[in-house]
């Protein structure tokens, strides 16, 4: 064993692979999410604006361009959450962006957009299950349907929904490990670089699998703390 670690991890300083790897993975994951979360709450409200007014909205250009918005809302759910991450990024990056060789912001692009699809029904749920008199208490203080959103509804469907989210952060930690799918150099692949060099495959798997797990751990306990907080604050 000592042997086989110094051998795909010390020699030819091979560990930096993975640490190289990994900031890749962090770095793409991280990107991923914010762009997921501004895409998901943009879809989220198109939805949940669609399911609440459109029966009472009077026929007009206001709720022709809200059908449309819905129409490609609900298009983009069922086309990005009933394709596998793989096949979405590589056509990311073999067909619409065959001519970029930025790998990262192809990858960002990719994940944050699948991301996307995910965080808006969940952030939907939210907005949904806050009670209707929340909107009336908007209204009765005199704001319009978008400062209602914005000032009372999202805040508190965002903290219903957070640690859904924090979970959603945690998955699409472990999808981008299909990166390797277009070269780009994360965790995983780093990897198997170094399996291809040493012609040994136990010790590099299963260091990355290792290292998975730990910042799966490390941030599944940060969700757990965080659902504690939210749940003494509505004490």
């Amino acid at each position: 064993m000592q042997a086989q670690f110094d051998l795909n991890f010390i020699q030819d300083n091979r560990w930096k692979y993975l640490v190289d790897g990994l900031q890749v993975t962090l770095k793409v994951t991280f990107l991923a999410v914010l762009l997921g979360i501004v895409v998901g709450i943009l879809v989220a409200i198109i939805r949940s604006t669609y399911d609440k007014n459109n029966k009472d909205m009077p026929m007009g250009v206001g709720k022709v361009v809200l059908g449309i918005l819905n129409a490609i809302s609900r298009l983009y759910l069922t086309v990005i959450r009933g394709t596998p991450v793989v096949v979405q990024l590589m056509i990311m990056y073999y067909i619409i962006f065959a001519s970029s060789n930025n790998k990262i912001m192809v990858s960002v692009l990719a994940f944050g957009i699948n991301s996307g699809a995910y965080v808006a029904e969940i952030v939907r749920s939210g907005i949904m299950s806050v009670d209707e008199g929340q909107f009336e208490a908007g209204r009765s203080l005199g704001f319009n349907y978008p400062q209602t959103m914005i000032y009372i509804i999202i805040p508190q469907a965002f903290k219903n929904v957070l640690p859904a989210l924090a979970n959603e952060f945690i998955v699409l930690l472990k999808e981008t490990s299909v990166a390797g799918y277009v070269a780009l150099q994360d965790l995983t692949k780093a990897g198997d670089i170094i399996r291809s060099r040493t012609y040994s495959a136990f010790m590099p798997l299963i260091g990355v699998a290792l290292i998975y797990l730990v910042m799966v751990m490390f941030f599944t306990w940060l969700v757990a703390k965080l659902e504690r907080r939210l749940r003494n604050s509505e004490r």
